[in-house]
């Protein structure tokens, strides 16, 4: 994501894909809140464990993200063990 400093010139936004994904939020609105809401939390925590058995079973199937993967099951993983990993 690039954002514009005052001087005209891009700056480098940070962005985790792995916590906070910028693609994943509309406004200050994340969308696994938005599901918890629409859906409530047990059948968000059991999305988040099928999601966390995918992001296994795709590890090392594409170039460069196993690692990425991985972090993302265990995210998922953690979410659906009741722990918010947002917020550690």
């Amino acid at each position: 994501m690039v954002a514009k400093r005052k001087r005209g010139r891009p700056k480098k936004v940070q962005t985790d894909p792995v916590n906070s994904p910028s693609h994943y939020k509309d406004g200050d609105i994340e969308c696994i809140d938005a599901m918890v809401a629409a859906f409530g939390i047990e059948a968000v925590k059991s999305y988040a464990k099928l999601n966390a058995f995918k992001y296994l079973w795709r590890a090392g199937k594409k170039d460069g993200v196993q690692a990425t993967d991985l972090l993302k099951s265990a995210w998922y993983s953690k979410f659906a063990s009741g722990d918010d990993p947002r917020k550690n």
